[in-house]
């Protein structure tokens, strides 16, 4: 049996043939290179353009927010007023302690306490404190200094001088007037009596005339404490 000759197969090989270059319909024709490169600079541009634009919303976004939650933090509705404090309820309690009366003066209803209380000072001089609110929302405290030291009002009045005396219902008070003075805060005014082993003092930012009224409620105190101890005696 004759045998066969293999035949000689061969494989053809196809070439891809090179895409035409694309029309640009604005143009009509396929880009020049410079053109493509020009084209791919602007949209290089315009894309980084838009990301800064993101990124400056976004940021925009973030302190809008961030100040929103310091609004919700810091700012609170105004508080409710704070109660009033029953200072001769306070001073009752207190009077048992110690041997000098106690000035518990009868201002008007207007005015309000914020504090009251029996204490000692640095150098241990018992010293009695009302805080009140007069009407006009200003500040007048009663600092009643029992057995009380020269070196007690010069360092309760912060070393302020004296400006002139001033008498009401019968009583004269010395007066420390220091309201032209640079930030004088609750020291602004201050008169100051003496009487038995107390030595009495209001200061504060209220007016004169609410300086005056303070003054005769405690003279009257003062008054009823020497006629208590005249009697006494």
């Amino acid at each position: 049996m004759a045998s066969k000759t293999p035949r000689d197969k061969t494989v053809a090989t196809r070439v891809p043939q090179s895409k035409p270059p694309a029309i640009v319909a604005e143009l009509g024709r396929p880009e020049t290179p410079e053109e493509t490169a020009a084209r791919k600079a602007e949209n290089s541009r315009k894309h980084r353009a838009n990301q800064t634009l993101r990124n400056l919303l976004w940021s925009l976004a973030a302190s809008v927010a961030l100040m929103l939650l310091i609004v919700i933090v810091v700012v609170r509705p105004d508080q409710p007023p704070r109660e009033a404090v029953d200072f001769a309820e306070v001073a009752a309690q207190a009077q048992p302690t110690i041997d000098e009366p106690l000035a518990v003066p009868a201002v008007p209803p207007q005015w309000t306490s914020n504090n009251a209380d029996l204490g000692r000072s640095s150098d241990g001089i018992s010293t009695w404190y009302i805080g009140f609110i007069t009407p006009s929302d200003e500040f007048i405290a009663l600092s009643q200094g029992i057995d009380a030291n020269p070196t007690w009002l010069v360092t309760l009045l912060e070393q302020n001088l004296a400006t002139g005396t001033e008498t009401i219902e019968g009583r004269e008070w010395t007066v420390y007037d220091d309201r032209d003075g640079e930030d004088p805060g609750n020291l602004a005014y201050a008169m100051v009596a003496e009487s038995g082993d107390s030595t009495y003092v209001l200061y504060g930012t209220a007016d004169d005339n609410e300086f005056r009224t303070m003054a005769a409620t405690v003279g009257a105190e003062i008054d009823s404490a020497e006629t208590d101890a005249t009697e006494a005696g």
